[in-house]
């Protein structure tokens, strides 16, 4: 997938990068918090896409003109501003990084390759209902998949189950967004609606509350 920072709303912006491509960059733009965390990854890959995620909110605050506040995670382990204002959600995967903010609203976001492997994952994280949509089709498995990662994320609490309390309306491969819903759970009756974005074997989807 190729690199971009896309300005959804004059209050929310995404950023795709190449990880390896940002490897070199400086990080003088990090609090200093998040510096000693950063000194504090032994493994140089786990050092890259941590940083790769951190230049890629930079990016996306950049095209909204707002300031780096610099970022923690909650015992979720979701990320959220040190100034307390706005949203963000991270993610990484082989050779990339992605985040995405709002300043009002949360939001979630996921990047995957298409594998054939999770065919076989499939019901561990779909329902009955689900799997007879998705048929027996890798694409359509992780974006199913992805779209459930970015609503997870969005809503930001354990004890959410993919399978079990996330439920994906019927979609084929030409839909670019996506309709769910987190159910069964004191967080039901949230409708998400999950924008979805194909290139070569790669699969990224973002939510907005």
């Amino acid at each position: 997938m190729q690199t971009k920072i896309e300005k959804i709303s004059p209050l929310s912006a995404l950023a795709i990068n190449n990880i390896q491509e940002v490897s070199q960059n400086g990080v003088d733009f990090l609090s200093f918090r998040e510096k000693l965390s950063f000194a504090n990854i032994s493994r140089l890959d786990k050092k890259i896409e941590w940083k790769g995620a951190r230049v890629a909110i930079k990016s996306a605050l950049d095209c909204i003109s707002m300031p780096y506040p610099g970022f923690f995670k909650d015992e979720y382990g979701k990320s959220h501003p040190m100034d307390g204002y706005g949203y963000v959600s991270l993610t990484h995967t082989k050779g990339m990084a992605a985040a995405i903010f709002h300043k009002d609203m949360p939001v979630g976001i996921d990047l995957d390759y298409v594998r054939e492997k999770v065919i076989r994952l499939g019901p561990k994280f779909l329902a009955p209902i689900e799997l007879e949509f998705v048929d027996n089709d890798p694409v359509l498995h992780t974006i199913a998949w992805s779209a459930k990662e970015s609503i997870y994320k969005c809503q930001g609490r354990k004890g959410i189950s993919l399978k079990s309390n996330i439920l994906l309306e019927p979609f084929s491969f030409d839909d670019t967004v996506l309709k769910g819903k987190i159910y069964h759970s004191e967080h039901s009756d949230h409708f998400y609606q999950v924008k979805v974005e194909r290139e070569n074997d790669v699969i990224l989807t973002y939510t907005i509350w």
